[in-house]
């Protein structure tokens, strides 16, 4: 069986596409359970982030699994699966365990070193557990990755800084208003993690605001996590009054999972002030009439990135460090998988040979029926021992070749002349 991820991300597809190929949340499940239905897909795991839709698998045929993978995207996403062909990024065996780490540790994220990515590869993880789409192969590469991006962020630099998502969305906001935002009113749509950040990184950014507004179609979720933060700036309102929060606001950020935008141009069109609005959600949260009225600046993604690209100037050492270390646990992990894969396909055989004389023996047994028990004993001894000598060399081959392609080619030799 091979291991492979296939999907679309922010690196080699358009903001337009990804988009597209969003699937929200509602919708993970069902795709987990399409995947294991088809015949070359033994585990999964579903990743699906604001910028990255992947599926990491254990399959038996490439090729197939492959077209399989897509279908089961196309289907959930609404497109035509000819509509991937130029945009997936596909990884293979060891490839997979350096993209999934590298991901992991933050060097594939807009922000490098965010560390929301983490969280969200613990929950794809979860979910594949209690679909039971991931077995210990997936379990075992999928708790490395974490490992090594907890390991990246503790040895090196890559998270000196802007260090998540809602923080770089802060700060590029606050680049853009500068003092305006003191004793402003800031409205912050959305109660989940991206939401909670920003809201946080608010609240402790210069220049002071006045208040914070979240609004949050579950009201109730808005309410407790004002509780939570507990700081006296903060409040809650339901999505249905968003027209009227904004009417004050000098800024607004969505951060929000939706099917559909949740603020447009009739949202704000009773504002007072010149606003910003930053849309962070992925299908897009704002709608785009929102360009047409005068003193609104909308931001989104794609404009997050070209700051935090810019600002990167200090960070390429600590960039290169981390990239040591995910190849350094890479190695570690392919290292294991090797020791494992030889260990399995070593002992089979050794059972395959003691089966093979306990077999004889007792075929023989009538013949052996004037030996006594000690001569019997001797007689399975020397078999055995002959077997062991017969045997030597190919246990040696494939442990010294495990987990390279001379291995997979004679472990799968020995499993066809064998019938293990």
């Amino acid at each position: 069986m091979t291991l492979i991820s296939v999907g679309v991300d922010h690196e080699h597809a358009t903001l337009e596409f990804l988009e597209r190929a969003t699937v929200l949340e509602d919708g993970w499940s069902k795709v987990l359970r399409a995947l294991v239905s088809h015949r070359n897909i033994h585990e999964a795991v579903f990743v699906s982030t604001c910028l990255r839709t992947e599926v990491v698998a254990v399959v038996d045929r490439f090729h197939g699994a492959i077209e399989e993978i897509t279908a089961t995207l196309a289907e959930a996403t609404g497109l035509a699966a000819d509509e991937f062909d130029d945009r997936l990024t596909v990884h293979f065996d060891r490839g997979v365990a350096t993209h999934l780490f590298s991901v992991a540790a933050g060097l594939k994220s807009v922000v490098p070193g965010e560390f929301e990515i983490l969280g969200q590869l613990r929950r794809a993880l979860a979910l594949a557990h209690d679909e039971r789409t991931a077995g210990a192969e997936l379990s075992e590469l999928f708790q490395r990755a974490i490992a090594t991006g907890r390991r990246v962020r503790a040895e090196t630099g890559i998270a000196r800084g802007t260090t998540s998502f809602a923080q770089a969305a802060v700060t590029m906001a606050v680049e853009e208003l500068g003092d305006a935002l003191t004793g402003a009113t800031v409205v912050v749509v959305g109660a989940g993690q991206l939401a909670t950040g920003v809201a946080k990184c608010l609240l402790a950014a210069p220049p002071r605001v006045d208040r914070v507004v979240l609004v949050n179609r579950t009201v109730s979720r808005a309410r407790a996590l004002v509780e939570e933060l507990g700081d006296g700036r903060l409040a809650a309102a339901p999505l249905e009054e968003l027209g009227a929060q904004v009417v004050g606001a000098r800024l607004v950020v969505v951060a929000v999972e939706a099917a559909a935008p949740v603020l447009g141009a009739r949202d704000l069109a009773r504002r007072a002030l010149p606003i910003l609005v930053v849309d962070l959600g992925l299908p897009r949260a704002v709608s785009s009439d929102v360009a047409t009225l005068i003193d609104v600046r909308r931001v989104d993604i794609g404009d997050l990135r070209a700051r935090v690209e810019v600002a990167l100037g200090g960070r390429h050492e600590a960039l290169d460090q981390a990239r040591a270390l995910v190849a350094e646990e890479v190695e570690k992990f392919t290292d294991d998988q090797r020791a494992r894969g030889a260990a399995a396909i070593v002992s089979e055989l050794r059972e395959y040979f003691d089966e093979v004389v306990e077999s004889e023996m007792k075929r023989r047994e009538n013949e052996l029926a004037d030996l006594s028990d000690e001569q019997r004993d001797a007689v399975r001894g020397l078999l055995r021992s002959i077997v062991a000598k017969i045997a030597h060399r190919p246990t040696v081959a494939l442990k010294d070749a495990a987990g390279m392609d001379q291995g997979i080619r004679l472990t799968e030799a020995t499993r066809n002349l064998f019938d293990l």
